[in-house]
């Protein structure tokens, strides 16, 4: 009895400290974001025993991210330690043997002695040594099998290296007029194009004895860029793509791989392959390539999507498509605000240790996990199974575990080790626990409803934290970018954040977006946007059906693509209180003759905007500006090439203001189209807190002077 009610007592005391933990936790805020820290890029050890990775934190002035290389165990006991002191640290790559890490390194203040370089650090202990000191900097650093070679990448031209370590000759300087002679100039995050200056292939030896330094050997040259350098087997030669044609944009995609030997030589082209291709993945054997690519279709698509594909490596071999019936995305991804903005890195196909199967990762509505594909006949067996993204995937040299970084709606994204199998999964990495376990956050709901033609469609809905289904709350319906992209199971601070604030979060995955097969991903093509608003509408009702949404106070945004269904949906309706367009297109025929990218091909319309001139007019918002009654907010990046402003939120903001209807312009200095994801960490905050302003203004009644005429 005595035993019993000590029993008692202490799962009442159990259950007692539980309610003081939940109630010490709070509601997570805008600002949290400067205490968020990132995974980026891990790489495992040859032995299997230790995972270095790129930590990305906000630096202290909080306008930028700082980047360094942490070690962490594989036996999953202990805490990570860091092992570069840089702040601009990133690409850690090991040696065969594991006795070096090489990194890149950059300055923090702008010029030619901040340009990134090679840097090795012995794993013995000691400082990190610098290994390149090339123009214009190296980056990207891949070890020969042997561990006798590093190649990397330069853009450094002749020009360039003849003038590098002489003295400026007074009364001269480089012009900074540029002359433009092709159709793609500029790249959104990049500035613009240097034709120039195309990245090429370089090696280095590294040094046999201490203090020794060799010299840099330029491998490539010419007028065209070089990437995805991949080692024979035996260092006999290195392997590389590119794409040798000025003008690419007037064709469908093209990739042709090439091989020069590490002493020196010509090139030699190995297959030309009309399909735009990734990273090459090496056979075991040394005689094969796996890589992502889409397929060509012919006449072109607005979406295919990608495949798992290999190939002999031989003059002239033919790619095989081994995920041809396999109708979801291979080496896809999910739509967060939370991936690393710095040094994230990247995921390759996997070789098995006989090469008769690869480790692929898979999008699958929503969700983002591993697969084995098997080389021989493309039977996909999955891995890991959840609700969640698993990406940057890495294998043990042995092949016995897996290491990925995994995220969740509730967790931004850690390091993880599983059997190769997938089982026995355990965290290694815990960077935001001490933060998240204050927070309240809240897992969505996860809907599907049947749309207008009988087509399945998913979204989630976040709930404040102590959701009360008999109450009534403000509704905000979050669309993605793309159009091509989706939603899914992975952190987003800015559903988790609205949410906080007291508003139910829509954010559903209409037809056009990816994970859901080949068919729904393309059925927009020449009708974006269209029947896509009729998915958004729709999901709006499906949650407004529950019982919980005040239908007064409904709010819409989004950004890119999000921003075109934002601007499309205030003319088509007018049952939104307020509307918050991002990044946008409102006239199509702008747009196409000023974004980064070209759309030369008939993709996402049916020729150029003199051509298919009425598929322009009536898909732009802009066309329709008299029907918007809605009070809009247009968020824009004064430096986004993508959608540049003045095809977007710029033409709007002026037809509103003509027409009287309540509008503001909300304009990031210096800030891509990247804003809300890797943008300058105030800024990131400050674009969250308009959005919400301005639903809190129009939604809710909050006063906000500063969107107010004459107001400071």
């Amino acid at each position: 009895m005595t035993i019993k009610i000590l029993s008692l007592r202490i799962a009442a005391a159990i259950c007692i400290l539980a309610a003081i933990a939940g109630a010490q936790k709070r509601s997570i805020t805008e600002k949290d974001l400067f205490d968020f820290a990132w995974v980026g890029d891990p790489q495992v050890s040859p032995d299997g025993t230790k995972v270095a990775f790129v930590k990305v934190t906000v630096n202290a002035a909080k306008t930028n991210y700082d980047t360094s290389v942490w070690l962490v165990s594989t036996t999953g006991g202990d805490s990570p330690i860091r092992i570069t002191s840089g702040s601009r640290d990133t690409s850690p790559r090991w040696s065969p043997d594991g006795r070096f890490l090489a990194f890149v390194r950059a300055g923090e203040a702008p010029g030619p002695t901040s340009a990134p370089q090679i840097y090795l650090l012995p794993m013995s202990g000691g400082e990190a040594v610098q290994l390149t000191s090339t123009a214009r900097g190296s980056g990207g650093p891949v070890w020969s099998p042997d561990g006798k070679w590093i190649a990397f990448g330069s853009s450094a031209n002749p020009e360039d290296i003849a003038k590098q370590g002489k003295p400026a000759v007074p009364g001269e300087r480089d012009s900074d007029v540029r002359v433009i002679t092709r159709a793609v100039y500029r790249a959104d995050g990049g500035g613009y194009l240097d034709p120039t200056r195309p990245n090429h292939l370089w090696v280095i030896a590294t040094p046999s004895v201490p203090g020794e330094k060799p010299a840099a050997r330029q491998l490539t040259s010419g007028r065209f860029s070089e990437g995805n350098f991949v080692w024979a087997k035996d260092a006999s030669r290195i392997f590389y793509t590119t794409n040798r044609d000025p003008e690419p944009y007037y064709g469908f995609p093209n990739t042709e791989i090439f091989s020069v030997p590490p002493g020196g030589g010509e090139p030699t082209l190995l297959t030309e392959l009309e399909q735009g291709v990734g990273a090459l993945s090496l056979s075991p054997d040394g005689k094969r390539f796996a890589f992502i690519a889409s397929a060509v279709h012919k006449p072109v698509n607005s979406y295919t999507q990608p495949d798992l594909w290999v190939m002999d490596i031989e003059q002239n071999a033919k790619p095989k498509n081994l995920t041809t019936g396999f109708d979801f995305d291979i080496g896809g991804g999910v739509t967060g605000d939370q991936a690393p903005p710095r040094a994230g890195g990247g995921s390759i196909p996997i070789w098995s240790s006989d090469g008769r199967a690869l480790v692929v990762g898979f999008t699958k509505e929503g969700r983002l996990n591993l697969a084995t594909v098997e080389a021989a006949s493309g039977r996909l067996t999955e891995l890991t199974k959840g609700d969640h993204a698993i990406t940057n995937y890495r294998l043990s040299d042995d092949q016995k575990r897996l290491v990925y970084m995994r995220s969740t709606p509730t967790q931004i994204g850690d390091l993880y080790i599983a059997n190769r199998d997938g089982s026995n999964a355990r965290q290694l990495t815990r960077l935001n626990e001490a933060l998240f376990a204050k927070l309240d956050l809240t897992e969505p709901d996860d809907v599907w409803f049947t749309s207008f033609d009988g087509k399945r469609i998913q979204t989630w809905v976040q709930k404040p934290p102590n959701f009360d289904p008999k109450k009534k709350y403000p509704l905000i319906l979050n669309i993605h970018g793309g159009p091509h992209a989706a939603y899914g199971y992975v952190f987003d601070h800015e559903f988790q954040w609205m949410a906080a604030k007291g508003y139910i979060v829509v954010y559903p995955n209409p037809r056009g977006s990816t994970s859901y097969g080949q068919e729904f991903g393309n059925i927009i093509q020449h009708a974006y946007p269209g029947d896509d608003h009729k998915d958004l509408m729709l999901a709006v009702d499906e949650v407004i059906k529950r019982g919980y949404v005040d239908t007064s106070k409904l709010g819409i945004t989004g950004g890119s693509g999000g921003g075109v269904l934002t601007n499309w949906a205030v003319t088509q309706t007018g049952r939104f209180a307020a509307a918050v367009s991002q990044r946008d297109i409102s006239d199509w025929a702008n747009w196409w003759y000023t974004a980064d990218f070209s759309q030369f091909q008939p993709s996402w319309f049916k020729g150029a905007p003199f051509e298919d001139v009425e598929g322009f007019r009536e898909r732009s918002a802009i066309t329709h500006v008299a029907k918007i009654k809605t009070p809009m907010m247009f968020i824009l990046g004064d430096a986004d090439y993508r959608t540049p402003p003045a095809a977007g939120g710029e033409e709007l903001f002026r037809a509103l203001k003509y027409r009287k209807v309540p509008t503001v312009m909300v304009r990031f200095p210096g800030e891509g189209h990247d804003l809300s994801r890797s943008g300058q960490p105030w800024h990131r905050i400050e674009r969250l807190q308009h959005i919400v302003g301005w639903f809190d203004k129009w939604m809710l009644g909050a006063a906000k002077p500063e969107y107010e005429i004459g107001k400071p």
